[in-house]
């Protein structure tokens, strides 16, 4: 029988910690009866350097359901290491994994459908939401406009998935070999190349507490995945070049034409315009291939991506249960 881990990175989310605690060991529960999984799966919960009392509630939850794990990161280090942290800590004790948010917005429902897809043979199982009904017009637009220009720059992403995933042990083998610090796991995942499947479900409203990912972050890690898989942009900025001077090539003959028709006029403001509109173009440019430099600068740094400061596992569990 295969063991599973649900791996859980949390920011911040006391609010829902009881609520989630309950309904995931509710999941393992079920799937045990059924005899899916193993009787010693577990549910991994990943702080990612909260500062509420997320961690408070997970030693809580540690200490009453032998079923239940946490993983204390040291310092916030966003939500795809926190996840990443979860699943490397996972693979060492598990067959299986099903990373999924705490919030509660994916359905744990399809866990199980995941599960048996698992056994049918696919190493990696997509949760993809069936449509984007519930978000509103700016979300649904900006999501959409984000999948289609990650395909654009050439980026396999999976259409409205985003990381409620299970993943087979050797699956995280072969992601653990990944070793880059500028992480988009989306973008990562197709590359594994394994045998995979989808399921799919509608997205819930959080069941508590405030969501993790305001637009300022969504912006950052639309932006981190396109400069992390692809350089296109740079091409383009190519593209533009080649494209300005044609156009004052153009600019240059009509000048000439001008200047024998005898049809010359004052042209201070088109000069002044042209100015800043190439001088724009040279700071973007310059902008954008800083991006690209101090992606290299970080990354042959090659410092740790986590550092964990607690592991709570199940024999800590029954000595404290013993005492």
């Amino acid at each position: 029988m295969d063991r599973l881990a649900l791996v859980v990175p949390c920011y911040n989310e006391e609010a829902v910690m009881k609520i989630s605690s309950e309904a995931l060991r509710g999941v393992l529960e079920d799937l045990i009866r059924k005899k899916k999984i193993a009787e010693d799966s577990f549910v991994l919960f990943v702080d990612d350097g909260s500062k509420d009392r997320t961690w408070e509630l997970i030693e809580e939850e540690h200490r009453l359901h032998s079923n239940v794990k946490g993983l204390k990161l040291a310092g916030n280090v966003g939500h795809q290491f926190a996840l990443t942290a979860g699943l490397i800590t996972a693979r060492d004790c598990s067959d299986v994994t099903v990373s999924i948010d705490a919030d509660l917005q994916d359905d744990v429902a399809v866990i199980e459908e995941m599960i048996d897809k698992f056994h049918e043979g696919n190493d990696i199982v997509y949760g993809v939401r069936k449509d984007r009904s519930s978000d509103t017009f700016f979300k649904r637009f900006t999501a959409q406009s984000f999948y289609k220009l990650m395909a654009m720059m050439g980026v396999k992403t999976v259409y409205n998935h985003a990381d409620f995933r299970l993943m087979s042990r050797r699956a995280v083998e072969q992601f653990s070999k990944y070793r880059e610090t500028n992480l988009f796991l989306r973008g990562m995942m197709p590359l594994i190349g394994y045998q995979t499947d989808c399921v799919y479900y509608e997205r819930k409203e959080r069941v508590a507490g405030e969501s993790k990912y305001p637009l300022k972050k969504m912006l950052a890690l639309a932006f981190n995945g396109i400069s992390s898989f692809s350089v296109k942009p740079i091409s383009l900025i190519t593209t533009l070049g080649i494209g300005i001077i044609v156009l004052s090539f153009l600019a240059a003959v009509y000048a000439l034409w001008s200047y024998f028709t005898g049809r010359v006029t004052a042209g201070w403001t088109s000069l002044i315009l042209s100015i800043w509109f190439l001088g724009g173009v040279q700071l973007v440019s310059i902008g954008l291939i800083g991006q690209y430099i101090g992606k290299i600068y970080i990354e042959v740094k090659q410092r740790p991506r986590y550092n964990i400061e607690t592991f709570l596992d199940e024999r800590e569990s029954s000595e404290n249960k013993e005492q």
